[in-house]
């Protein structure tokens, strides 16, 4: 956890959530050295990330989505609950329709993968303060197909609640774990694996991970 005080307050108020200390750091000093871009806070895992925004509001939030704990989508998933006027960037490794898509759909403002350069990073803050949608370029032709026609992918069938469960157990978490991840009960995460697994048509944990991989939900 860090806070920061630099810079004017008309400096756009940044606050980076990624577990990830060498990309955190290093995109931090490169925010800071854009004049009109502050660096209010760090984190390193969307609990802490969480609590942070309550105590820094800031302007634009970087968020990362495949961290330790709840991970992104859940972190973007509260803190829209605290401040449904929460302006969110992602910027991630995953470039998978599905989670570019499930992101907008969860109220985040722009998406971003790591493969973008430190310009496209500066654009994309400063479009997303001021409330406008920004995605990578070359997705968004891939975006636009996908909501146009009708979709072939099975996990579109899932709720926002169902899919977390679905990333959450595709990572190797246990009942338990996802229970405590996501503070409901393990009785509830019991009657949400089964929805999943029979709106997917699959019998065990190894096909529902060769799924979220092939979706770009997790990586190999």
């Amino acid at each position: 956890m860090q806070i920061s005080s630099k810079k004017s307050n008309k400096a756009i108020k940044v606050m980076l959530i990624d577990d990830h200390p060498v990309v955190r750091d290093g995109y931090a000093r490169l925010l800071e050295n854009t004049p009109d871009i502050r660096v209010v806070a760090e984190a390193d895992d969307g609990e802490t990330g969480c609590e942070l925004y309550a105590m820094t509001h800031p302007d634009v939030v970087i968020l990362d989505l495949s961290m330790p704990g709840m991970g992104g989508l859940e972190a973007l998933r509260r803190i829209m609950a605290k401040d449904p006027a929460a302006r969110i960037l992602i910027f991630t490794m995953h470039d998978s329709e599905t989670l570019i898509l499930r992101a907008m759909e969860s109220g985040a403002v722009g998406y971003l993968t790591k493969h973008s350069g430190i310009g496209q990073m500066i654009e994309a803050v400063r479009q997303v303060a001021q409330g406008n949608m920004f995605i990578d370029p070359k997705y968004i032709p891939d975006i636009m197909r996908q909501r146009l026609k009708p979709s072939s992918d099975p996990l579109q069938s899932l709720s926002a609640r169902e899919f977390q469960l679905f990333q959450l157990l595709a990572e190797g978490h246990s009942v338990i774990e996802i229970a405590e991840i996501l503070s409901i009960s393990p009785k509830t995460v019991g009657v949400h694996h089964t929805n999943i697994m029979k709106k997917l048509s699959i019998q065990n944990t190894a096909q529902l991970t060769r799924l979220a991989i092939r979706h770009g939900v997790i990586q190999a």
